[in-house]
C-alpha cells in the first residue's frame, strides 16, 4: 500500500482555505500520481514522463521555497506570458473572460473561463494585497500556479514558479470531507466531487 500510495494514487488533507470555493478546508483529496509522471516509488525521480501540466489542472507539489506540500491551479505553462491586474488575468496578450455568480457582503465568486477551461474564483471585497503582477514569462520547465480563493492563497505570486520536479500529481477528485466549524460532521455532498 505505501508503494502505491507513493507511486499510483494517493490522499492529502486540505488545512486551508486558499483554493476556496473549488476545495474546502477539510477535504480529503485523491491525486493521480502517474498524470504525469511515472516515478520511482518514495521520490521524486521521474523514470518516464507521460504528460504535461495543462493550463486549469489543480496540481499538488512539494515547494521548497515554502517548505510545505501545496495544492493550486495551473496558470501558466512553460512559453506563456501572464499578467494579472485588477484581479483579472491576462494570458499571451489575450484577457481571460470572467462572469459573476454569487457574492455576498465580504466575497463574490467569478466563473474564469481558462483558455477552455471553467472553473470559480473567490474574491475578497476588502483585500488589495495580491491583486497584481506584471507580464511574466514562464520559463521551461516551471509553471505559475494560483489559488481559487486569489486573495487569501500564498502561491506563484509569493513563491515564484513551480519547477515541474516538485510535482506530485494532478487533484482529481475528493474522497471524503469533513466540516471543520461543525464538530468535523462529514460534508457528504461533497463525497467523490469531481474537481474541475
Amino acid at each position: 500500500m505505501s508503494v502505491f500510495r507513493s507511486a499510483v494514487a494517493d490522499w492529502y488533507e486540505v488545512p486551508t482555505g486558499s483554493m476556496k470555493p473549488t476545495i474546502e478546508e477539510g477535504d480529503r483529496i485523491l491525486t493521480d500520481k502517474m498524470a504525469y509522471d511515472l516515478r520511482i516509488p518514495f521520490t521524486h525521480v521521474s523514470l518516464l514522463r507521460l504528460a504535461e501540466p495543462q493550463t486549469g489542472d489543480i496540481i499538488v507539489f512539494d515547494s521548497k521555497v515554502a517548505d510545505n506540500r501545496l495544492i493550486k491551479r495551473v496558470i501558466g505553462t512553460p512559453g506563456d506570458i501572464v499578467s494579472l491586474q485588477n484581479n483579472e488575468l491576462t494570458i499571451n496578450g489575450e484577457k481571460v473572460s470572467y462572469s459573476t455568480l454569487n457574492e455576498s457582503i465580504r466575497w463574490l465568486d467569478k466563473t474564469e473561463h481558462l483558455k477552455g477551461h471553467a472553473h470559480t474564483i473567490r474574491l475578497t471585497k476588502s483585500a488589495a494585497s495580491l491583486v497584481q503582477f506584471p507580464a511574466t514569462p514562464i520559463a521551461a520547465v516551471h509553471y505559475l500556479v494560483m489559488g481559487d480563493n486569489r486573495d487569501n492563497s500564498a502561491d506563484s505570486r509569493v513563491i515564484g514558479l513551480v519547477p515541474r520536479d516538485e510535482l506530485l500529481g494532478r487533484a482529481e477528485r475528493v474522497i471524503v470531507s469533513l466540516d471543520y466549524d461543525d464538530y468535523y460532521l462529514p460534508r457528504s455532498d461533497r463525497f467523490l466531487k469531481r474537481l474541475e
